[in-house]
């Protein structure tokens, strides 16, 4: 009895070791397991349009070969799109899609490009391909197809097309006395309601609702978003950080710092109802696409929608570095949840008007700056940048009186004084009231008492005169010195000025531009001690000095923690001074490499297009 015992105990030990061993042999160390551990700190997902739909997941090969490309890049989630340019997907073709993914463990949302097809919608009077949204075949065609939609999707997005710039009769007509921009907003957000919300929550109560903002955010206003409303009526925002390429005009010539300004300026609007981050491959190198990853992650992104299923398909050299480097991204992320980016606010309310301060906040950021948008004004904040899209806001004047007896450092640009025209707030800059906006390209700026000619020129609002304050930096023309950057002093307050123009509409009608950066500027071309001494006008509150050239972008976290982007072509020497004496040592959280401090200065040499996260390690 005891031998048959042992016997059955002993094959029971065999049975059970064979099971343990065979359990273990299929947990398979890919991007794809390893993606799944760290879903809550970062997700990557993609977004099939339409015509891959159609094309290439209607069969059990398609799919098959997408779910491999998933698991290759660690994507864990699906959006596929129903419509687009006039190609509706089968209710039972997305319905087939979906289950094969869900099976899959890929989780799934459903999406609409909302742009004009054939015998779809009407397109609109105007320059680009959207809609005519008041013509009432293109609403009652997106109603239906929002409607077949909420059958399938418990979770759908809008894509950044629910804009418009039709000048129709009809629209016209509809318009009214209104301005193009407050009827264009008016008009889609009543219709995000009775097209979309309405309608898809008809058919299916639970459905949680998706509106994505493209990244040209100090355009919003004029084609129909109204982030005012619109964020309060959908269940949850998405914001687009799609920079692409910095030194092309194909997209505009967008710089990567405002990736990080549209999320953070959205964010600040839309509260707990945010999101995640959506980019593309467009006029992307491989440089180009990660570094849309970094700050979208440093804006607080927990997930990044990667458009379009077709390039992974195709493959992008970058997909090697989204896979490489997604440890780093996805441990960058966890630590920004509890520890969100620190710097300079900047104020930009709802639906401004920015002048000649177009996306400056987007220049300013890459000389170091490490500006924070939003969208109310900042009345505990230490340092506060006001650009022209401040000066919509009815009570500037009050608030910065307010901010001035706090001793809070203002920085103004000319654009916002022009706009206000308030004598009391020259008074404070220090200038004579006589100022008026004629925009001038400066060939040369004063360095050392000598002209030094920076490329694409120099461009400036106007030629202020200053009154009292003091000009820390002279740009020229062939026949005079004008200020660039004026400091003055009123009480506790340090007030500087900005005499900077980066675009206006008359830039935009030049070139044709609608939407994004019409030029290349100057202001990313000055010279270093230009770039410092603009920099520590902005940072000098803010516990460390940075002696870098421009493209050199510092993101500080709390004390003696930094993240620092060398976005230029070459390598590039960087020397960090902290005010705390006591930091022996940095280490990069991402090499591992360690930087000390020599004579009270930390060098660091950050490769070229890439970063280091630097910190304390006593």
């Amino acid at each position: 009895m005891r031998k048959n015992n042992s016997k059955i105990i002993f094959l029971l030990l065999v049975i059970i070791v064979a099971s343990y061993s065979c359990n273990n042999s299929y947990k398979i160390d890919d991007q794809f397991t390893y993606a799944k551990t760290r879903i809550n700190d970062l997700q990557f997902s993609v977004y099939i349009t339409a015509h891959a739909v159609n094309d290439l997941l209607n069969n059990e090969i398609g799919r098959r070969e997408a779910l491999s490309i998933f698991r290759c890049n660690g994507i864990t989630k699906a959006y596929i799109e129903v419509y687009r340019s006039g190609l509706v997907i089968d209710e039972k073709l997305l319905r087939e899609v979906k289950n094969y993914f869900l099976t899959n463990d890929i989780e799934v949302v459903g999406g609409i490009a909302t742009v004009p097809g054939e015998h779809f919608g009407v397109k609109q009077e105007g320059k680009l391909g959207w809609f005519n949204w008041q013509n009432q075949k293109t609403q009652n065609d997106l109603k239906e197809v929002m409607k077949m939609s909420a059958e399938v999707f418990d979770e759908f997005i809008v894509d950044d097309f629910l804009c418009t710039a039709d000048t129709s009769e009809e629209s016209k007509i509809a318009k009214g006395d209104r301005s193009w921009s407050q009827y264009r907003r008016d008009l889609l957000t009543q219709l995000s309601e009775e097209i979309f919300i309405k309608p898809a929550k008809e058919v299916n109560p639970n459905i949680k609702m998706i509106i994505k903002y493209p990244q040209w955010y100090d355009r919003f206003h004029l084609f129909g978003y109204d982030l005012s409303r619109e964020p309060q009526l959908f269940d949850e925002v998405w914001v687009g950080t799609e920079t692409r390429g910095q030194y092309t005009q194909r997209y505009g010539f967008v710089q990567p710092y405002e990736g990080f300004i549209n999320y953070s300026w959205i964010k600040d609007i839309a509260k707990n109802k945010i999101g995640g981050a959506w980019f593309d491959h467009g006029d992307c190198d491989k440089d180009d696409f990660i570094e849309q990853a970094y700050q979208s992650v440093l804006a607080g992104a927990k997930e990044i929608v990667i458009f379009n299923y077709f390039d992974f398909l195709n493959g992008h050299q970058g997909h090697h570095l989204l896979r490489t480097q997604f440890q780093q991204l996805a441990d960058l992320a966890k630590f920004v949840k509890e520890n969100p980016v620190k710097g300079i606010t900047a104020y930009k309310p709802i639906n401004s008007e920015a002048g000649g301060d177009l996306y400056l906040m987007d220049f300013i950021g890459m000389l170091g700056v490490p500006i924070i948008p939003v969208h109310e004004y900042p009345t505990k904040s230490d340092i506060i940048f006001l650009p022209t899209q401040s000066a919509s806001d009815a009570n500037i004047t009050e608030k910065i009186n307010a901010s001035i007896e706090n001793g809070t450092k203002i920085i103004f640009t000319t654009g916002f004084l022009s706009q206000l025209n308030n004598n009391q707030l020259f008074e404070l800059a220090g200038l004579k009231n006589d100022l008026v906006i004629n925009p001038i390209k400066a060939d040369f700026i004063i360095e050392n008492n000598s002209k030094i000619k920076i490329e694409h020129g120099l461009d400036l609002e106007c030629n202020p005169n200053v009154k009292n304050g003091e000009v820390l930096l002279y740009a020229s023309t062939q026949k005079d010195n004008i200020p660039f950057l004026i400091k003055n002093t009123f009480n506790d307050s340090e007030i500087f000025t900005l005499n900077t123009h980066t675009f206006s509409q008359v830039d935009f009608d030049k070139v044709g531009e609608v939407l994004l950066c019409p030029k290349p500027l100057g202001l990313l071309e000055l010279p270093k001690s230009w770039v410092n001494k603009i920099r520590e006008s902005f940072n000098s509150n803010m516990g460390f000095n940075l002696d870098a050239p421009s493209r050199v972008v510092s993101q500080p976290f709390e004390k003696n923690n930094f993240v620092i982007h060398n976005y230029n072509n070459i390598e590039t020497k960087v020397q960090l001074t902290l005010n705390d004496k006591s930091v022996m040592q940095l280490i990069d959280n991402f090499s591992g490499e360690k930087y000390s401090n020599e004579n009270g200065k930390i060098t660091i040499l950050i490769k070229p297009r890439s970063r280091v996260w630097l910190d304390k390690n006593n």
